[in-house]
Order: structure tokens, then C-alpha cells, then sequence
């Protein structure tokens, strides 16, 4: 492969020979990626007090992001998000359609897509190769994530963004720091991992 391309764990899986077509293959990260995001986004725990679910939905967008790169990794946000909308029951707790697609939850399906190529964009540039510069591209997309999410939800349901007692921040941004910190912990170790292995088995092949 050439240096001038980057290159992403994605890149280094073994595929049948179907896939060394470059869009085939492309297709199918994609289509990967937006399959694992409905996925996790299934493993789901509601709050009463706000209409956002915690979901496992981050810890996908944190982690297509780093494997993938930047353009797959956004396009299999944008699929997960249309294939929902269409109908297709992606979303927390098998849930689909229009209204869930552009309702409250807007915001953070923007924010995936977003985060998810900017961290894949710091991944292209191998960015993604030890823990702490890991981490801190995905410390970078959740604040992206939160971002577009409270500034949507503000919107959506009509309060304030930060100021008052019911506010887009206590809604959409406070009940998840501690678990999105969890995700990002773990999240963050994938890509170093994966990398980790691939040196190892580079070094035993070159024995």
C-alpha cells in the first residue's frame, strides 16, 4: 500500500477478493460501520427527566471513527442516520422513521457524522497510534457530539441552552459525562491495540 494513502486498522483487515475493488470495499466499511452503530444504539437505558436516552451509540461513533478514517467513517454516520429515518428500526430501542430522524435527538445524529470524520481525519493521520493522542480525539468528538446535540435539543424543545434550572445542557450533556467518559476510555484503547498487534505480527513475520 502505498505511504501517500492513508492508512487506518480498517485498511489492514485480510478481505476476500471481491473486496480489493476500492468503492466495493468502501461500500462495505460503510455499511459495516452504520451496522455497528444500530447495534450498539439498542443497548439503551431511558431517563425519565429527558427525552435523550443513554445509549451505546458514542462508543460506535468514537470507534468507526478511529478504524474507518474520516470519509468512510462520516458516511456510515449519515447512512446509520437515513437508514433509520427510512424506516429501518436503527435507532435506540429498534425505534425509527422521520420524526425520531429530526426530532430531539437531530442534533447528536449531525454530531456522530461530524465527530466520527474528525476523529477518523486524526486517524488518516496516525494520529490514532497511542493512547493519549487517541483519547484525546475522542475526548474532541464527544465535546463535537455534545455540541450539536444541546445547541439541537435547546431548539427542538424549547430551553435555554445553559442558563436557568431546565436547561439543553442539564437535558442533553449532564446525565452523560460519566458514562461518555467511560466510552472514550475504552473507546480510546481500540485503535492502540489494534496497532499494537499489527507491529507484533510485522516484527514475528520479519524474523
Amino acid at each position: 500500500m502505498s505511504n501517500s494513502v492513508p492508512v487506518v486498522l480498517a485498511d489492514l483487515v485480510p478481505t476476500p477478493r471481491i473486496l480489493d475493488n476500492r468503492w466495493v470495499r468502501d461500500i462495505t466499511l460503510v455499511a459495516g460501520g452504520a451496522l455497528f452503530t444500530a447495534l450498539a444504539a439498542q443497548f439503551v437505558i431511558h431517563l425519565g427527566f429527558t427525552p435523550v436516552p443513554i445509549t451505546g451509540q458514542t462508543f460506535a461513533v468514537l470507534t468507526v471513527g478511529s478504524v474507518l478514517g474520516s470519509r468512510r467513517a462520516a458516511a456510515s454516520q449519515a447512512v446509520y442516520w437515513l437508514l433509520g429515518m427510512i424506516g429501518l428500526p436503527f435507532y435506540a430501542s429498534g425505534t425509527s422513521g422521520w420524526t425520531k430522524a429530526t426530532g430531539s435527538s437531530f442534533g447528536y445524529f449531525i454530531g456522530f457524522i461530524v465527530a466520527a470524520g474528525l476523529i477518523g481525519y486524526i486517524a488518516d493521520r496516525r494520529g490514532d497510534r497511542n493512547y493519549v493522542n487517541s483519547f484525546a480525539a475522542m475526548t474532541l468528538g464527544t465535546v463535537v457530539i455534545y455540541i450539536f446535540g444541546a445547541l439541537w435539543l435547546a431548539h427542538s424543545i424549547n430551553v435555554p441552552l445553559a442558563t436557568g434550572d431546565a436547561n439543553a445542557i442539564s437535558y442533553g450533556v449532564s446525565p452523560f459525562l460519566v458514562g461518555d467518559l467511560l466510552k472514550m476510555l475504552l473507546a480510546a484503547a481500540v485503535a492502540p491495540l489494534g496497532w499494537a498487534a499489527f507491529n507484533i505480527k510485522q516484527s514475528h513475520d520479519n524474523d
